[in-house]
């Protein structure tokens, strides 16, 4: 007897958003003023398709994270960003902060976020999940 699967598909797009930060208590160049062209990555996780065999439209999805994202971080300073006013700014604590923002107003039938990725360079990203 053949055991059954557990089916699952993962679905990710990106947004990019250009921004500024200082880490504070740093020892190095990162404790001066600089900037990044971000790119997060939400990746959400589906056990059934739509009857039109989709899981999730592509093009909401990005649609729903530019609306949430891209006015609290395009073209900011993120120290002056709550919680960043009060909290450093480092790609880790960033991530977080995008998986609650996520996780809070972006909502899909059958879907759960379960990764945001937050690129700071091409070569340097951080992955945030919750169990």
């Amino acid at each position: 007897m053949e055991k059954e699967k557990n089916v699952y598909y993962t679905v990710s797009t990106e947004v990019q958003f250009s921004a500024s930060h200082l880490l504070r208590d740093y020892p190095g160049d990162c404790a001066r003023l600089h900037g990044h062209n971000w790119v997060v990555r939400a990746y959400y996780r589906f056990t059934a398709l739509g009857d039109d065999g989709i899981s999730a439209d592509y093009i909401k999805l990005k649609s729903d994270l530019s609306r949430e994202l891209l006015p609290r971080f395009d073209h900011r300073n993120l120290n002056e960003v709550k919680p960043f006013d009060r909290k450093n700014p480092t790609s880790e604590n960033i991530a977080a902060e995008i998986f609650r923002i996520c996780r809070e107003n972006i909502d899909y039938d059958g879907g759960k976020l379960v990764e945001i990725e937050l690129w700071e360079t091409p070569t340097d990203m951080v992955r945030y999940g919750e169990q």
